[in-house]
């Protein structure tokens, strides 16, 4: 299952909050093998937002939107994603209902707008917070705030699955360029991914949906390269 993660906000953009929704996204649908394929962060303005949901729509296999939800004048997402599907804005009674028999909240209280979806789709209710989010077709759109949006996308996160990984990384005490022919053998012998990351050590990553395979790489791996004492598993 390929995937691209889509984060709206100026305040993104401007560096003044960081987007840890895209790492931890990233992180959860690594964990159920599937392949995050894009990572894309949008300013609050409805003609992009509508424009790249409508191409990673047609691209990938599903689209997470996280940000710009609820009824403020700056949160124009749910009416970006009604623009990529050319459905208009309704007032979703099943939201309502929700509201007020879980959230607590009495109709007449609600900002005007909160309630809004695009004709037809799935809402997904917000348990800690007000706004909702929802599904159309294969396009899943959760809150920017992170204590809103984690439980949302726990909601559905099995509706993501892909083939388990295996991966294991060996520490190699050498420079990454004296590593370069090492590597590239390791490619050919094996069919494994194969990343190396520098720093104080080189990390090299190994990973396969094979277990069995990275076991045998990364024995010829630590046979090949000066490894320092620890090796991590990840």
């Amino acid at each position: 299952m390929d995937v691209a993660i889509v984060t709206i906000g100026d305040e993104l953009l401007a560096g003044r909050t960081t987007n840890t929704n895209a790492t931890w996204l990233c992180s959860q649908l690594t964990e159920r093998g599937v392949d995050v394929e894009r990572v894309t962060t949008l300013p609050d303005r409805v003609a992009d937002i509508a424009r790249v949901v409508n191409e990673y729509h047609a691209e990938y296999d599903a689209v997470i939107v996280t940000g710009g939800l609820g009824p403020t004048h700056d949160d124009v997402t749910i009416e970006a994603i009604g623009a990529a599907f050319g459905r208009p804005l309704e007032e979703h009674d099943a939201v309502l209902e929700w509201l007020e028999t879980e959230g607590g909240y009495a109709r007449e209280d609600l900002t005007d707008g909160t309630a809004m979806l695009p004709r037809d789709a799935r809402p997904l209710h917000n348990v800690a917070g007000v706004a909702p989010g929802c599904v159309i077709g294969s396009v899943y759109v959760l809150p920017g705030v992170p204590h809103e949006m984690k439980p949302m996308f726990e909601g559905v996160a099995t509706e993501f699955s892909g083939q388990e990984r295996f991966r294991e990384v060996v520490v190699a005490d050498e420079p990454e360029s004296a590593l370069l022919d090492r590597l590239a053998e390791l490619q050919q012998r094996f069919d494994v991914g194969v990343g190396s990351y520098p720093g104080e050590h080189v990390r090299i990553s190994v990973q396969s949906t094979d277990r069995e395979l990275v076991e045998e790489a990364v024995g010829w791996l630590r046979d090949h390269v000066k490894t320092v004492a620890v090796t991590e598993d990840s």
